[in-house]
């Protein structure tokens, strides 16, 4: 088996493939280009996405080139796939914005500078803004059929459950087969990776390309992250899992990896860090919580760089160890002034954004779950003020694991 694809099974990455042993076959005769495309709904991407990364990582490891596809023009449709509704459809700004942030997030993952493996990204809109609809019909319309169309999930389980889709939504399937047309036509692009959702988009750009080029082409997909405790891979009860620090602190990043459950710390090895598979089968008997501090001191590294991992693991342990308020520990500043000199400490917790909920912070109260300065809240009614401080900061704690300086002037 080609070197690449045994890593992509050891990792545990692989779930589907077209044509396995011919894809095998080519990868050992040539170096690919091989594309991933990701949604610009949002101005980050979160560790849901980060499996299809880790993809692109690991093709520039083993010398293919990676071309990242931001879908400026599918965006501006949404992809039914995996959804129950229709997508909110942005303005142009939104996505032209978006796109600049996730292109600027993947580029800390990956080496840009080695001129062999540096990755292309393209933006979809380039070539589907201009199609013509009697022509697009005529060329490309013609070779999918309503029936086969009918037959995939994206379609199937809406209809089922008697849930609307457009027939922009319907068009989607067409258009990112068309993208993958046009990245062999353009970039010599043979092998389409997605999730185990983009089975059939997947293969409708495989079969395209076949029918219209007489080319082949491959697709491989990856299966879907789950917890242990069968939650999806991304989001916690405090929100989405960010890879912009605009939106998650490099501590509160490091924190979600060192939280992992003990059922889950070595695959996530395995699937999140670059740490070879033969060194991970070797630390699979050391101390559980040793590993999740390897984990999120690479997963942290990869993404904010070893000095942000190496200052939330030190906030960490000083968190944990009542030494702290070091410059480690995630900040930020509140003017009482602004409150008048005081602050409810509901108005506090949801300030520092660690819950949007008033009637979750009071449950957290009830439960003893919150502290100022490592001393207990119990009442929901406690007001910081002047006379609470002798210096000009606090700890919040909400819990034993999240902790965030609070510097009040």
């Amino acid at each position: 088996m080609n070197k690449f694809l045994k890593e992509f099974k050891d990792r545990g990455f692989f779930y589907q493939c077209t044509s396995e042993e011919e894809l095998s076959k080519l990868l050992n005769k040539e170096k690919i280009n091989s594309y991933i495309g990701f949604d610009c709904t949002a101005e980050s991407l979160h560790v849901g996405s980060l499996l299809q990364i880790m993809c692109l990582r690991l093709l520039q490891k083993h010398g293919h080139r990676p071309i990242v596809l931001l879908g400026g023009g599918t965006t501006r449709i949404g992809d039914p796939s995996g959804k129950d509704k229709t997508r909110k459809i942005l303005i142009e700004k939104e996505i032209d914005k978006n796109i600049k942030n996730i292109e600027k997030i993947l580029k800390n993952f990956l080496d840009v500078k080695n001129s062999k493996t540096k990755p292309i990204f393209v933006n979809n809109y380039s070539w589907l803004k201009g199609l013509n609809y009697i022509s697009f019909l005529r060329d490309i319309g013609k070779h999918f059929t309503i029936n086969k169309m009918l037959s995939f999930d994206s379609v199937k389980t809406r209809l089922e459950r008697e849930q609307s889709l457009s027939y922009m939504e319907f068009n989607y399937m067409i258009l990112q087969a068309y993208d993958f047309l046009e990245l062999n036509k353009k970039k010599n692009c043979a092998l389409q990776i997605g999730g185990s959702d983009q089975w059939g988009n997947i293969i409708n750009g495989v079969e395209l390309i076949k029918r219209y080029s007489n080319k082949q082409a491959f697709g491989l997909t990856t299966p879907l992250i789950t917890l242990a405790s069968g939650a999806k891979m991304g989001k916690t009860e405090a929100g989405a899992i960010w890879l912009d620090k605009k939106f998650l602190s490099s501590y509160d990043y490091w924190q979600f990896w060192r939280n992992t459950d003990d059922r889950d710390v070595v695959r996530f090895l395995k699937v999140f860090t670059d740490l070879e598979i033969n060194e991970i089968n070797n630390l699979q008997n050391k101390n559980i919580n040793e590993l999740k501090v390897l984990l999120a001191n690479k997963a942290t590294t990869m993404l904010h760089g070893k000095k942000a991992a190496q200052d939330s693991e030190k906030a960490a342990k000083d968190a944990f160890s009542g030494n702290s308020l070091g410059s480690s520990l995630p900040s930020i500043k509140i003017k009482l002034k602004d409150f008048k000199n005081k602050i409810n400490i509901v108005d506090l917790v949801i300030l520092s954004k660690f819950e949007n909920s008033k009637s979750e912070v009071r449950r957290l109260i009830k439960g003893n779950a919150i502290k100022i300065d490592d001393q207990i809240i119990t009442h929901e009614k406690f007001i910081v003020d002047k006379q609470v401080l002798n210096k000009n900061y606090i700890k919040l704690s909400i819990g034993k694991k999240r902790h965030l300086k609070i510097e009040l002037n």
